[in-house]
């Protein structure tokens, strides 16, 4: 969720570009990001609620990538973006490479390479 659609919608317009996605539905206060309606995707809205957006408490969106390399890209930009640290990207257990950070909002993400 997000409070700041506008805002939001400006950082993941940035950092998810990165990976080749782009925006695949948006109804104004329901963005939709994906590289195809047959993949996964990200989604932001405002609350149904009309409630304040809040961060959930051990919820995580997770953004994987088939390199190294753009988990290195998408963590380095996210803070270059504001984003706060919550993991440097590094090596977590065998075969499993991943950066954690949170948005502007505060919802925890992290960008992982299994491999």
């Amino acid at each position: 969720g997000t409070n700041d659609l506008a805002r939001s919608a400006k950082f993941y317009d940035e950092l998810l570009g990165l990976v080749g996605a782009k925006r695949l539905m948006d109804f104004g206060t329901f963005i939709m990001w994906g590289t195809s309606m047959d993949a996964a995707g990200i989604a932001i809205t405002q609350p149904y609620d009309k409630q304040p957006a809040t961060v959930g408490n051990g919820v995580m969106a997770a953004i994987r990538v088939d390199s190294k390399a753009k988990v290195d890209a998408i963590y380095k930009r996210a803070l270059e973006l504001g984003c706060k640290d919550e993991g440097p990207a590094g090596p977590r257990g065998d075969g499993f490479y991943a950066g954690y950070f949170r948005d502007l909002d505060g919802n925890k993400l992290n960008a992982f390479f299994m491999g």
